[in-house]
């Protein structure tokens, strides 16, 4: 734990080894939801850690744990009890019931929808995090959570109390509507301008949460973009253009991060800011090699590549801050799959990175190259104008292009009989 600041919320954090689940592994999962306290503004004073066959159904921990706990929240004065896993409305009231009323009871999935409406700056995602943070609220509204119950108490109040409280939830229904549609509007937009930007091909930057994706953004780009050492410092998408040398230039998007036992009313907004990604000609998923959990979180990114029904051939896997590593510790991915080695901060490794990234842009499927010699003016001309450009490299003699497009649209414009092999072939006497 680190150390208290003064201004922080003070928060107690709980782990749940139920069902034999090894105990390091709960550890390293408060380790992150310590790392997301702190980025939601929190400081963890103390973290506890129970054992036992399954979750208590009515208190996750049980009765005689739970007033144990009430009475450290007591003594350590923390404002928030923040439980690993997620929490049932009838287990979130029956915890609030037993511990101190000033103490808010929150669990993993309050604190990333927390820092997601923090990070969220576009229209776009600012509504996905507030229908997210909706759908969340619905079934776990509480009396505390009232304000009418803070006013007044006991008799003559509980029926007035009731009634706060469907009108709380139909002013929350009627809301969650009004921003399905209002969604659908800016959804729609979101694909109109990716379509128009998809005469480029794309990369996008995909990974774990923290994992350096934002510097590797700005060390291919050389743009200037926010890079911190927290979780989820990316939730809006950026692209931008950047090459990758030999005349390939293509659009790099970064996306937000995965994180494991993500929240399920955020699965939704989360699917849909990845659906860019998932569409992407290559995805490069970024590893953090220097956390020593780098193999699960590789696992976690795999399964949610997996869900956006992403082909395993158009992921490639960057192990990032290799010089975090010992000298010669070089990681090796799983089931002999390729690998490339970098380090966004130093730069090692980035220029075997952008050969493989050409590599397979400019032999995916449905790429063709072409090779036009220079004086053939309104052949050059033609192609010059194909759409869906990967690539493009003027020589003294010759224009090599290479284009996603079809047999039948080259040979609709008399470029077909201008094809050649590969892009060695193209530039190779240029």
């Amino acid at each position: 734990m680190t150390g208290v600041s003064p201004e922080a919320e003070r928060t107690v954090v709980v782990g749940l080894a139920a069902g034999g689940a090894p105990r390091s592994v709960v550890e390293e999962h408060l380790d992150e939801l310590e790392r997301l306290v702190e980025t939601a503004g929190g400081t963890v004073v103390e973290r506890f850690l129970q054992e036992r066959p399954a979750p208590d159904p009515a208190t996750v921990v049980g009765s005689g744990f739970l007033t144990g706990l009430a009475e450290r929240c007591r003594e350590l004065e923390v404002r928030s009890l923040v439980f690993d896993d997620d929490l049932t409305g009838s287990q979130l009231r029956n915890v609030e019931r037993a511990v101190p009323e000033d103490v808010k009871v929150l669990d993993r999935a309050a604190v990333i929808l927390d820092i997601f409406a923090l990070r969220a700056r576009s229209r776009e995602a600012q509504t996905q995090v507030e229908l997210a943070q909706l759908s969340y609220l619905l079934p776990r509204l509480t009396r505390r959570w009232r304000h009418l119950s803070r006013q007044a108490g006991g008799i003559g109040t509980r029926g007035v109390g009731e009634t706060q409280l469907e009108i709380d939830r139909r002013l929350i229904n009627a809301r969650i509507s009004h921003l399905k549609r209002k969604l659908t509007t800016i959804e729609r937009d979101r694909r109109l301008r990716r379509d128009r930007r998809t005469a480029l091909a794309t990369v996008a930057l995909v990974g774990y949460t923290n994992a350096g994706k934002s510097s590797l953004f700005r060390r291919l780009t050389s743009q200037e973009v926010l890079v911190e050492d927290r979780l989820f410092a990316t939730l809006d998408p950026r692209t931008r253009r950047f090459g990758l040398g030999d005349g390939v230039v293509a659009i790099l998007t970064d996306t937000v991060g995965f994180i494991r036992k993500l929240p399920h009313d955020l699965v939704a907004p989360f699917r849909s800011t990845l659906e860019e990604a998932a569409g992407a000609d290559v995805l490069l998923h970024v590893v953090d090699v220097g956390h020593p959990g780098w193999h699960d979180q590789l696992v976690v990114g795999r399964s949610v590549l997996e869900g956006l029904g992403v082909d395993p051939s158009r992921v490639l896997v960057a192990f990032n801050k290799i010089d975090l590593l010992p000298a010669g510790n070089r990681p090796e991915a799983p089931d002999g799959e390729l690998a490339v080695r970098v380090s966004a901060t130093t730069g090692e490794g980035v220029d075997t990175l952008l050969g493989e990234l050409r590599r397979r842009l400019l032999n995916a499927d449905g790429v063709a190259t072409l090779r036009v010699p220079i004086d053939e003016p309104e052949m050059v001309e033609r192609a010059l104008a194909l759409p869906h450009q990967v690539a493009r490299r003027f020589g003294e003699q010759v224009l090599a292009v290479a284009v996603r497009v079809d047999a039948a649209s080259l040979a609709a414009v008399g470029l077909d009989d201008y094809r050649v092999a590969s892009w060695t072939a193209a530039v190779g006497r240029s």
